[in-house]
């Protein structure tokens, strides 16, 4: 799509929700609540406002972003009931390509991650291929819960910020 900022900036609510609100996984309040803040100079102000947004949260609120995201290559992979964003993402690292070997071990993994610190393992998989999420996934099951809640919080800004470029021209001036 790759709007310019002023055309991002001259979007109805309703408009900038649909379009936006899957920037942050099943989390469209962020984006309707960034609305507001326009204009925007540029992308990097609109991905600085969501990541404000998202760090003036209580740990709860964090915690409940996270929530939001789903298990890499669990059941809504399988079943095809990923976002679209999601689906995309997941199979460009390779989780639609594992052997029964893999997904088994990704399953229980994901399983002792979710058991331990109460939310799902979140990487930004367009940034990793598979060998280096199921590598991540075992050694962040060591991290605390609060060192792993930050941590999954800087991934689901990563992820925010290539779906964002996949929207919005990269740092083009307003011409407002």
């Amino acid at each position: 799509m790759n709007m310019e900022i002023a055309t991002v900036n001259g979007l109805p609510y309703e408009d900038f929700v649909n379009i936006f609100g899957n920037v942050v996984e099943k989390c469209p309040i962020i984006t309707a609540a960034v609305w507001s803040r326009r204009p925007f100079v540029n992308m990097s102000s609109l991905e600085a406002a969501i990541s404000e947004f998202i760090d003036a949260l209580p740990e709860s609120g964090k915690e409940g972003i996270l929530r939001c995201h789903p298990d890499l290559a669990g059941r809504d992979l399988q079943s095809g009931t990923l976002t679209p964003e999601s689906r995309e993402e997941q199979a460009g690292a390779g989780m639609d390509g594992l052997d029964s070997t893999e997904l088994l071990r990704m399953a229980r993994l994901n399983e002792e991650y979710k058991v331990r610190f109460g939310f799902p393992f979140v990487i930004c998989a367009r940034m990793n291929d598979k060998a280096t999420i199921l590598q991540q996934l075992s050694e962040r099951l060591r991290n605390e819960r609060a060192m792993e809640r930050a941590r999954g919080i800087e991934e689901v800004k990563k992820i925010c910020r290539l779906r964002l470029q996949g929207l919005v021209l990269i740092d083009a001036q307003n011409k407002l």
